[in-house]
């Protein structure tokens, strides 16, 4: 069985106090905490290898040309994708935009019809809302039930006069409010087989910290990862392209580093992918600690992750269906029989009477850390009515003791407040 405390000493953060008491982290889905392997990856390569890339014929220089290319291919290794796939961004929010002006720029049009979820966190949703305005195309949204599961194939069942209108589909592989897994493999088969040259973009930020994710294996054509919360760097991520795509694509984002020749009347861009997209100085100081947290997750395994992750939702449930004050959202279980997988990596709840600010506050007060507001999904929580919510999420570091701790400061709210 995974034994999280042999790894909580490798992140030096979780041996802080905060007002005076240890530091209880429940907040990763926001961003996770970084193990000291990868804090010394950053500073290693400050310390003895900063230098610009592609620039220059020096020792440094040298070896800061092989550590980024060393580290993408890491980093596209671990998601199952080759090195020439991975475009480097700086967070997801990056990597959607890039592909509204990369794809969808020269290939929606007036009329066409883009389908998202309506659990998307706004860094899906509102560049293709911009995309649609510029380009007179329409959002349609797969509606998502009580129980946070996307109705998708009601939805094709009832769409058969839009299907031929629809360009792309976009959605999260894993809400980030709701933990709801949504089954991309089938998904995506469904629309394929009733849509004739679909499109497919997947947010993946919340799923790459608790899934192994097989890029080449699945029929995604973009799927978007942050670094942050899979116990990497801040400030880097990465797009992950089919590379059957990737070569019909011009950059969006132009300059040095990326080209071919230019001329002052003509540019040409470089025909090698890697380079074709990483204009200007790429962080490599970012890209390797990004590496160090994949090899770090690659000695635990991703499989042994994902189980300690799924006995850390399914003990939070348990414990906060004893409080009758709180409401669960989400799906009620991490797995159901019927379609498996649920839900991965954190559990969001309201509060009656109390604001999830107030509750998050009582919270922190004793050194928990937890995440209150709308989470970036403002119309989801519109839908239900919900003004906030309260979400704990999850990282290999977090043990059930740390649940108990955040569910007994829970039971003091009713006294706090008077509810």
């Amino acid at each position: 069985m995974f034994d999280p405390n042999k790894y909580r000493a490798d992140f030096p953060i979780l041996s802080r106090y905060v007002n005076d008491k240890p530091l209880i982290y429940l907040d990763n889905a926001a961003t996770s905490q970084k193990p000291k392997q990868v804090i010394e990856a950053l500073t290693e390569y400050y310390e003895q290898h900063n230098a610009n890339v592609h620039r220059g014929v020096h020792t440094l220089g040298d070896e800061s040309t092989k550590l980024f290319h060393s580290s993408r291919q890491k980093i596209a290794e671990f998601f199952g994708a080759k090195a020439e796939e991975l475009v480097a961004v700086r967070n997801t929010t990056e990597a959607v935009n890039q592909v509204c002006y990369t794809w969808g720029e020269s290939r929606i049009s007036a009329g066409d019809v883009i389908v998202l979820t309506e659990l998307e966190h706004h860094s899906n949703l509102v560049p293709w809302q911009l995309l649609a305005q510029r380009k007179g195309a329409r959002l349609e949204f797969i509606p998502v039930d009580e129980q946070g599961r996307v109705q998708w194939q009601r939805w094709l069942e009832q769409s058969a006069v839009l299907l031929p209108k629809v360009k792309l589909l976009a959605f999260s592989h894993v809400s980030n409010t709701l933990g709801t897994v949504i089954p991309l493999q089938e998904m995506i088969a469904a629309f394929r087989a009733k849509i004739k040259n679909l499109t497919v973009f997947v947010d993946g930020a919340q799923a790459a910290p608790h899934l192994k994710i097989n890029f080449d294996a699945w029929s995604a054509d973009f799927y978007a990862v942050s670094a942050h919360k899979m116990l990497g760097p801040m400030g880097i991520g990465g797009l992950l392209v089919k590379k059957s795509v990737l070569e019909t694509l011009q950059p969006f984002l132009v300059g040095g580093g990326m080209i071919d020749e230019v001329t002052l009347i003509k540019t040409t861009f470089a025909a090698d992918l890697e380079e074709r997209f990483t204009p200007g100085t790429p962080d490599v100081a970012g890209l390797a600690g990004w590496a160090a947290a994949c090899r770090y997750l690659d000695a635990i395994g991703m499989e042994q992750l994902a189980e300690h992750d799924q006995s850390l939702v399914a003990y939070t449930l348990e414990q906060l269906q004893q409080l009758p004050q709180l409401k669960i959202i989400g799906p009620a279980s991490p797995v159901s029989e019927s379609s498996g997988l649920e839900r991965v990596g954190s559990v969001a709840f309201l509060y009656a009477g109390v604001h999830a600010h107030d509750l998050g506050q009582v919270l922190d007060s004793e050194g928990i850390a937890v995440r209150s507001g709308h989470h970036c999904t403002m119309p989801l929580h519109e839908k239900y009515h919900w003004t906030a919510s309260t979400r704990i999420s999850f990282q290999l570091y977090n043990t059930r003791l740390e649940i108990d701790a955040a569910v007994a400061a829970l039971h003091t709210v009713e006294k706090v407040f008077g509810v």
